[in-house]
């Protein structure tokens, strides 16, 4: 039997035994699309009626197996509505059992990533061998929806229920050692063994040496526990993923309740259950939301690739700054294998960035997550020095010291003249104008920001700011290197605060009017937390530091005063005079102190109301949706303003920037994504009841024409 499609072939080995292949030929990657899934079947079909067939080895021609389902073509099925999913995940389901009712043995030889669905047709298979450096996983709650090709009902009955659990609900990735011990794969081999331990072990079935048909039966019937071990299965589970998952979260507690009723069905009974529960889910809003991210952060990536296409490797980087933030990035370039420079002026600020730097790998090594080895490798790479000595040598150079721009102006044009003529000098300022910056400079072309979050090892983004004579060579090499570092680099161009502080203060100048109308800001927070946000305003100020946003306050303001001026003392004008910098020097808006754990804990500050109490109104309740509109008009009109103007390329590059740099809640999908969801004609009323607030609160020309055309920012 011979069968040679675009996504599958297959080849006889040996006598009775087969190869089917995945290499889809137009794609780096494999994926099951439709052209996949269609040839999966034909070939199944057809090696099913073969008379002599005595085992089937499912491998890949790939460096990874099979990355999971095509989501661009996957995502068309939710507009399907219900009916219209459970009939295609039915088709799907029989291409899958009919892999596993096989009249034969099956081995899967994962060399790769096996994702998703990846994985969901390794689990149909009989036995599954891995790779030492390979993946499995079954990530589709990340996407706000359950397994919906078998995950849900195969992987309980190899691994237990508890496992199964942990493995669906959180997601996660599982490197083979993990894989093997909890019993998803059955053996771990060196990587370039895959094939050959595959083929060996399905020579092995067909010799009758393991019983295949056994290992069959038990993953196609009922789950054996008793109804007490189901009780204490499921109900302990539920309440700690719930708790965990929240309730902006629906999939993992969806997943929990159809493996309990599945369990104790066989597998074709079983298959029904997980279909009704995936589309269930696939109906609401927040898969439509995480859909829409993922794609947006494929766009985001494919931008970031064509600049990176284009650039000059960085082989060596140097920053200039040895604090908290030098030392973080210091520690992000070594980390990833870029050899960085670490310059100050005194040997107590360049100790300081290596402590950063080694608190930081100490805890990688205390989880688990590096070797002394790898520690010490990456510690070797950071090269602390007083002096200009080997700048000329380096590709990019990160400035970072205080946020002061005659400071910065002074560092950067120093710093130039110890580079190498196209070497790249970025500045991680969050507000100070780039085009101001570069004055100081003889090579303007050459510069450009480079706005890294705190801390820098967490936060995912990074603000690539192009100046008004910034090359797109610089561009390119500053995108490549955030890459390289792991980060998210989004291109946007200068203004004042750039995109994700121009957007973050008309957020902040909501809090403060509300204030100034009488609320109480611990139910600000709680409201605003509970809409879905990782922390209210006045904790995210405690978080950011006062005297950050005092003085980015202030930037704003100068920038846009039409909008973001106030008049008289607002809360964080009180609070800096106070120089209650919140967890900096722990009292803000709450007062901080290390828990058992050594970690910082919020506390409520009982002094805080008396000392607000010259720029704040008298106290006056507010309805919870009144806060959420008061707070979220400012921050999605600025965003608009933001794209508008071109600060920003794209609706999704603001979307991600919003998800990544200030923690905009990803189940409603990004600022775009919510007024589309919402619709511009319902926000544009919704902003006239407050036309009395100012600015802030108005709509611009074009979200008005848009509202009246019925238009939207994503097709």
């Amino acid at each position: 039997m011979q069968f040679e499609g675009q996504a599958i072939r297959v080849q006889k080995i040996d006598s009775g035994l087969y190869e089917l292949i995945f290499d889809l030929q137009t794609e780096p990657v494999n994926k099951f699309n439709q052209l996949t899934l269609s040839e999966l079947k034909d070939a199944v079909t057809q090696l099913s009626a073969v008379k002599d067939i005595k085992g089937v080895l499912f491998s890949s021609a790939k460096d990874s197996f099979i990355v999971g389902a095509d989501i661009t073509e996957f995502s068309s099925l939710f507009d399907r509505g219900e009916a219209g999913l459970v009939e295609k995940l039915l088709e799907n389901h029989a291409i899958f059992n009919a892999v596993e009712d096989l009249p034969c043995p099956t081995v899967v030889a994962i060399n790769g990533l096996a994702l998703g669905g990846g994985f969901e047709l390794c689990l149909a298979a009989d036995y599954r061998v891995m790779g030492e450096k390979a993946k499995v996983g079954l990530p589709e709650v990340k996407l706000g929806i359950n397994p919906g090709w078998g995950g849900i009902v195969r992987l309980p009955r190899l691994i237990g229920i508890d496992n199964a659990h942990e493995w669906i609900c959180t997601g996660v990735e599982k490197r083979a050692a993990a894989a093997l011990k909890d019993g998803a794969v059955d053996a771990v081999v060196a990587q370039e063994q895959v094939r050959e331990a595959g083929l060996d072990l399905l020579r092995q079935c067909a010799e009758g040496k393991f019983d295949y048909q056994a290992r069959r039966t038990e993953k196609q019937s009922p789950v054996k526990l008793n109804q007490i071990e189901q009780m204490m299965a499921f109900e302990t589970a539920k309440g700690m993923i719930g708790a965990k998952a929240g309730p902006h979260y629906p999939a993992p507690l969806q997943a929990v309740k159809t493996i309990q009723k599945s369990c104790g069905m066989n597998r074709d009974q079983a298959i029904l259950a997980e279909i009704k529960g995936v589309a269930k889910l696939a109906s609401g809003p927040v898969v439509k939301a995480l859909v829409g991210l993922f794609m947006k952060d494929q766009y985001v990536k494919k931008v970031s690739k064509g600049h990176v296409a284009k650039a000059a490797q960085v082989n060596q980087a140097a920053v200039l700054g040895a604090g908290i933030m030098g030392g973080g990035v210091a520690y992000q370039s070594a980390s990833k294998g870029v050899p960085i420079l670490m310059k100050d002026i005194n040997e107590a600020a360049i100790q300081l960035g290596l402590d950063e730097a080694n608190k930081l790998l100490a805890g990688q090594l205390k989880r688990g997550r590096t070797d002394a080895a790898k520690m010490a490798a990456t510690i070797n790479r950071i090269r602390p020095t007083l002096s200009y000595g080997d700048f000329g040598n380096v590709d990019l150079v990160v400035e970072a010291v205080v946020e002061n721009p005659k400071v910065k102006q002074m560092v950067l044009a120093e710093a130039e003249t110890h580079l190498a003529d196209d070497a790249v000098l970025a500045s991680n300022t969050s507000t100070i104008s780039i085009n101001a910056l570069a004055k100081s400079l003889k090579r303007p072309e050459n510069f450009c920001g480079m706005h890294f979050f705190n801390p820098v090892h967490k936060m995912p983004l990074v603000e690539v700011i192009r100046g008004e004579k910034t090359s797109d060579e610089t561009i390119a090499r500053t995108v490549s290197y955030a890459t390289a570092m792991g980060k998210t680099p989004i291109v946007v161009n200068d203004c004042p605060g750039f995109l994700v502080n121009r957007v973050l203060f008309p957020y902040f100048g909501g809090f403060s009017g509300l204030l100034q109308d009488g609320a109480d800001f611990r139910n600000v927070d709680k409201v605003m937390e509970r809409f879905g946000w990782p922390m209210g305003p006045a904790y995210l100020l405690d978080v950011v530091g006062i005297d950050t946003a005092h003085h980015a306050d202030q930037v704003m303001a100068a920038g846009f005063p039409e909008r973001m001026s106030h008049e008289g003392e607002s809360v964080i004008d009180r609070m800096y005079s106070l120089e209650r910098f919140g967890q900096k020097n722990g009292k803000g808006f709450y007062r901080y102190e290390l828990d058992r754990k050594g970690k910082l804990a919020k506390r409520a500050d009982d002094e805080v109301d008396a000392l607000l109490e010259s720029c704040v109104g008298a106290a006056c309740e507010f309805t919870d949706q009144t806060i959420i509109e008061r707070m979220m008009i400012p921050l999605c009109i600025e965003t608009v303003r933001c794209l508008e103007e071109g600060i920003v390329a794209s609706p999704a590059e603001a979307d991600m920037a919003m998800i990544y740099g200030i923690g905009f809640p990803p189940f409603r999908g990004g600022v775009f994504h919510y007024l589309d969801e919402m619709g511009l004609a319902a926000f544009c009323e919704m902003t006239a009841k407050y036309e009395a607030l100012g600015p802030l609160y108005q709509p611009t020309e074009k979200m008005q024409q848009m509202a009246a055309n019925a238009t939207k920012y994503f097709n």
